[in-house]
């Protein structure tokens, strides 16, 4: 009998691991999100959104939050959920407001179940909440949501990415895509850099004929904006109210005292004569004039240009020859962070402190340094002056396309493996030191005219978005080996309807595009093509005049006859590209054209007619080079006015998602 009894409680035991066992295996895995989450408890069964679900919010705080929840549901799966304030029932979205200390301001907590209930302490905790809900949707069928429970929040308040915009033009609607993408994975700041120029030695030595630009319209002095490419101030007031919606600080920077040819452009005499004129001259009292006017255009009056809380002032790189300019360089920064300040604005400026070191005070209280060479400005000693830091070490995080020093694409292995915030160059901090702010990265456009187009610079930014977006918010806690991460992270939307790459659903090397016959003037399903692609098609070739598209986009065109030799090629960004190569009036051929992030061929009756590749140019005798880049996003959206016969269409997508 007792060993009855003791075989009863050893089967019973038994039965208990096994149903243990199967719960345990039955638990949801924890969801892929970028950034990742820091806590997730999976239960068993999905929730999955259907005809009836709505998106409930408590609260108006939360009214713009919901209805965004709602555009961006809709654009990304086709299904219009309805927004409503009150309560939520079973297979809602919930979303409330509720405090929680350990989430500080931007944590959130979601609860899935028989219906999905998002909460954090503030608004812009819940946004980020349904930018998660939106990424585990797109990787489910049917937008389907692992039942279980996730808590999550930042490690790093700042969490950013810099663009110059002043040695190239970048597109108001790149930019806005930017801050989208940006949102989307919960980084919350861009730094606009709206001033800079070129190095002499690619234009003759001569600061007259060195580009030089400024971005924004400007009335306090006429003919100071670039001609080139610039935004107006409503627009770019717009902007950054437009972000602010989505929890992205945009924050604008004029760079100076030195980086500023486009000023000394404009008036010769307050460029110096000593140290080069992309350097203000700081001994000549016009040259204060001329900032502070130029400063105030941006930050008076109730709506100004400048609308987010904080402006960055510039301060790098000025010569430290002789100890009457490092003084006088002191003196201008911290008469503009005073300045600027005085508007109601915080102080964010590059760090040179180190490098400028004297005797005139410059003030530190709620001033944000962007700390990127130790040499400039040693992180500890500026922390000791009073600081806090952005952490962008140059080594690390400084993307130059095509330049040959810093980096083409950043190291986004080591990045993930290896790097935090609090790894300012090879000083290291503690983890979540309250001196270090967060982190940003940057892409510098220094080789003016390099042929860079704004598609290269985002085919290098994305990938660092995602992947600081781990580590800006995660610091040491990403979990994932980075080659899971890396072949995960490619399957993630850029943003709701972002798709800058140009990216298409298919399978490697698949025809996502065909026509039997191409009509002029007619629209394609696809606006373009991004790397890495194969656009075919047949020809019955007339003598088309020049200037004849195959077709356009909104970012290039393709030539059948380009304007200025009536040959193959291409335009983007302002570059023009041919191939030397032309049709005879009545040739038949087949026609392939190949592009990457490189190179672009043709290829006629499969054989390489041309392969236009990144090359080196010389300049100033052979002292200086820099490399030219013809790349081409192929353009696809509408056809052109041609009277060849194109015909069999296809399109190969060789990079998908």
């Amino acid at each position: 009998m007792v060993q009855f009894i003791r075989i009863k409680k050893i089967l019973f035991f038994c039965l208990v691991g096994l149903l243990s066992c199967l719960c345990i295996q039955a638990q949801n895995p924890k969801p892929f999100v970028i950034p990742e989450l820091k806590e997730w408890k999976g239960k068993e069964g999905n929730f999955t959104p259907t005809g009836e679900t709505r998106i409930v919010y408590s609260g108006t705080q939360l009214a713009d939050v919901a209805r965004q929840f709602a555009e961006d549901y809709e654009t990304m799966f086709g299904k219009k959920l309805e927004v409503v304030e009150g309560k939520a029932r079973k297979g809602d979205f919930s979303l409330v407001l509720k405090k929680d200390k350990k989430l500080g301001k931007e944590g959130y907590t979601i609860q899935i179940g028989e219906k999905v209930t998002l909460s954090a302490p503030e608004a812009i905790g819940v946004y980020w909440g349904t930018q998660t809900l939106l990424q585990i949707s797109e990787q489910t069928e049917n937008g389907a949501l692992p039942q279980g429970k996730m808590t999550d929040w930042p490690d790093y308040g700042i969490r950013g990415f810099m663009i110059d915009c002043g040695r190239k033009f970048i597109p108001m609607d790149y930019l806005k895509d930017v801050t989208r993408i940006l949102s989307y994975y919960k980084m919350n700041t861009l730094q606009v850099h709206l001033n800079d120029n070129g190095f002499k030695q690619f234009f003759d030595n001569d600061w007259d004929k060195t580009y030089a630009a400024f971005r924004l319209e400007c009335e306090t002095f006429p003919g100071l904006t670039a001609r080139d490419g610039y935004y107006t101030k409503d627009e770019f007031r717009n902007f950054q109210k437009e972000a602010a919606g989505r929890f992205v600080e945009v924050i604008p920077e004029i760079d100076a005292p030195a980086h500023t040819l486009a000023f000394s452009h404009y008036k010769p005499e307050i460029g110096s004569k000593k140290y080069g004129m992309d350097h203000l001259d700081l001994g000549n009292p016009e040259t204060y004039k001329f900032m502070d006017a130029l400063f105030k255009e941006y930050l008076e009056g109730d709506d100004p240009v400048f609308y987010g809380p904080r402006v960055n002032i510039g301060t790098d790189e000025y010569s430290n020859k002789d100890k009457e300019v490092v003084e006088q360089f002191r003196a201008f920064t911290d008469h503009y962070i005073k300045y600027v300040e005085s508007f109601g604005k915080q102080v964010c400026l590059w760090g040179a402190l180190t490098h400028a070191k004297g005797d005139t005070p410059v003030k530190s209280e709620n001033v944000i340094m962007n700390a990127w060479y130790n040499g400039y400005a040693q992180p500890k000693e500026m922390v000791e002056q009073g600081y806090k830091l952005i952490s962008m070490p140059d080594g690390f995080l400084y993307i130059v396309p095509a330049a040959g020093y810093y980096y083409d694409y950043l190291n986004t292995k080591f990045l993930y493996e290896s790097w935090t915030p609090a790894h300012v160059g090879k000083v290291v901090f503690d983890e979540q030191d309250p001196a270090i702010l967060g982190g940003m990265f940057a892409v510098w456009n220094d080789h003016v005219g390099n042929g860079i187009s704004v598609k290269d610079i985002h085919h290098r930014a994305f990938p660092a978005i995602q992947t600081l977006s781990a580590k800006m918010w995660d610091g040491v806690h990403v979990t994932l080996p980075f080659e899971e991460f890396e072949r995960r992270r490619m399957l993630l939307s850029e943003a709701p309807g972002v798709n800058q790459l140009a990216r298409w659903k298919g399978t490697p090397n698949s025809c996502i595009l065909t026509k039997a016959e191409v009509k002029s003037g007619e629209t394609m399903p696809y606006p373009e093509i991004g790397y890495n692609y194969t656009v075919e098609f047949d020809i019955e070739a007339v003598n088309e005049v020049p200037g004849t598209e195959l077709f356009r986009s909104a970012n290039a065109v393709f030539y059948l006859s380009d304007p200025v030799g009536g040959k193959l090629g291409f335009a983007r960004d302002g570059y023009l590209n041919t191939f030397n190569f032309r049709f005879y009036p009545g040739e038949k051929a087949h026609v392939a054209i190949e592009g990457d992030h490189t190179s672009t061929t043709l290829k006629v009756n499969g054989k390489v007619v041309e392969k236009l590749e990144t090359r080196t140019l010389y300049f100033n005798e052979g002292k200086a080079k820099r490399k030219y880049v013809p790349t081409l996003v192929f353009p696809l959206e509408k056809a052109g006015d041609f009277k060849s016969k194109i015909t069999n269409l296809k399109v190969h997508n060789t990079i998908y998602k």
